[in-house]
């Protein structure tokens, strides 16, 4: 084999790549393996078929095609090996010339890692706002609280919004009751939106033993977008009872005594989930800042598959919703083009950033021990409720097990960043790394609560 490489601008190369005829011969061979063992021929066993007869069956230039197939892959990572090429994306491949028993030759253009100019760390200074808490911050967490600890209080009235209710229901299309659109005694706050379409509107005004039948869409079911009729009886009306904002409530709905004390301990815990906002908004000025004074350019192929990739994920969330992307373009009052762009331009950035945490760990030659990688195994593994083992298992199968090594290995080269760059906020406060560890913590540890 020989190949000659071309560069075409900082993220791309074209690779020229002349394979002999004889060096074909294993992708031959195989070729007629996988054909043979396909085809079913008189005569001859599967597997077995002799090449001539698969040339007269099947045709010579579909095992020459397959041969091809296989082989290129092949050829481009020892052309890439060769030369050194830091490969990233699909290759383009365009098979210049071919025929039996002739040498192939093809080109490949890849994408491929530009050289990255890293700034110096120490240089580089970005201020964030400082942390404000008003007291009304604190007024809503503490009526979170109560709204957790409300009581509920059957009233001889009308409901009204913020009202639950004790309701019956029953769902008929042309007179014929729905199977399955009856339910009894069923719970519900009025205003919350939680069941159908336009039964809160109804509820409010109606008292326990009232009924009355309203009009909505079916989302489920055989009659899935058809009108129905839905008969609701209203059994009980309910309302919520707030406990009184007193130190009687703090020991009820904390381990403090009084209610200065609780509010001095919400004060507390908002002020950490504000610092790791706070670092999280220094962290990302920083990437913006050595990714604006590297000047990486962002490869295109690289690019493209990924706005592919995100536009496919964001397709399928809709799904998941039981809606479309023609649907969502219409709420967001937007064209198909005005998102390819936004995901462009998002895609582009985080491709640039990637880059650039992959030359810094690569410049500071940054490791990832066995127990990292496993840990960050475990944390996925948790998240989406799967067993570590199965977990990684299924990673490997799918060839994303390097995607997360890479993504650890850059997640250590961030925190280098953020230990280098000045963070601070505009009253003169230094941000440290050391502060976002210390408010993650205590805000996981208040989670587990």
């Amino acid at each position: 084999m020989k190949s000659t490489v071309e560069t075409l601008s900082p993220t791309r190369v074209r690779l020229a790549i002349e394979v002999p005829f004889a060096e074909l011969e294993p992708s031959l061979m195989k070729a007629y393996r996988e054909i043979g063992a396909q085809v079913t021929i008189p005569g001859f066993r599967k597997g077995k078929v002799p090449a001539q007869v698969i040339d007269q069956r099947v045709g010579r230039g579909a095992v020459l095609q397959e041969a091809v197939e296989e082989a290129i892959p092949q050829q481009i990572v020892a052309a890439v090996k060769e030369h050194d090429v830091k490969l990233l994306g699909r290759p383009e491949v365009d098979i210049q010339e071919f025929a039996d028993g002739q040498p192939l030759k093809f080109t490949a253009e890849v994408d491929v890692r530009p050289e990255v100019e890293l700034p110096e760390l120490s240089a580089i200074s970005v201020e964030v706002d400082p942390i404000q808490i008003d007291d009304t911050e604190i007024d809503t967490q503490v009526d979170a609280l109560r709204q957790r600890f409300a009581t509920l209080k059957t009233v001889e009235r009308a409901a009204a919004d913020g009202d639950f209710v004790q309701i019956d229901l029953l769902a008929t299309v042309d007179g014929a009751e729905v199977e399955g659109g009856q339910a009894s005694n069923v719970s519900h706050e009025v205003g919350s939106g939680q069941l159908l379409p336009g039964l809160d509107e109804v509820l409010v005004g109606l008292s326990a033993g009232d009924e009355q039948t309203f009009v909505t869409q079916l989302v489920g079911g055989e009659h899935t977008g058809k009108d129905a009729d839905v008969k609701v009886t209203v059994r009980t009306v309910k309302e919520k009872e707030l406990p009184e904002l007193d130190d009687e409530f703090a020991g009820l709905a904390s381990e403090f005594d009084t209610l200065d004390e609780l509010r001095d301990n919400l004060r507390e815990r908002l002020t950490r989930v504000k610092k790791v906002e706070q670092l999280y908004a220094a962290r990302d000025k920083a990437l913006t800042e050595i990714v604006k004074l590297s000047g990486v350019p962002a490869p295109e192929g690289v690019v493209r598959d990924e706005v592919a990739q995100r536009k496919q994920s964001m397709a399928q969330e809709l799904e998941r919703v039981g809606a479309s992307l023609t649907e969502y373009l219409e709420a967001e009052e937007k064209t198909e083009e005005q998102i390819d762009a936004e995901l462009a331009e998002a895609a582009t950035e985080g491709v640039k950033i990637q880059l650039v945490l992959d030359a810094l760990a690569d410049a500071n030659d940054i490791q990832v021990s066995d127990d990292e990688f496993g840990h960050e195994i475990v944390h996925r593994a948790q998240r989406v409720g799967m067993a570590p083992q199965a977990y990684y298992d299924q990673l490997v199968q799918a060839g994303l097990a390097a995607s997360v090594f890479g993504d650890v290995r850059r997640g250590k080269a961030l925190a280098q960043i953020m230990e280098g760059v000045i963070m601070k906020d505009t009253d003169g406060n230094v941000l440290t790394l050391d502060d976002l560890r210390g408010a993650a913590d205590d805000h996981e540890g208040h989670d587990h609560d």
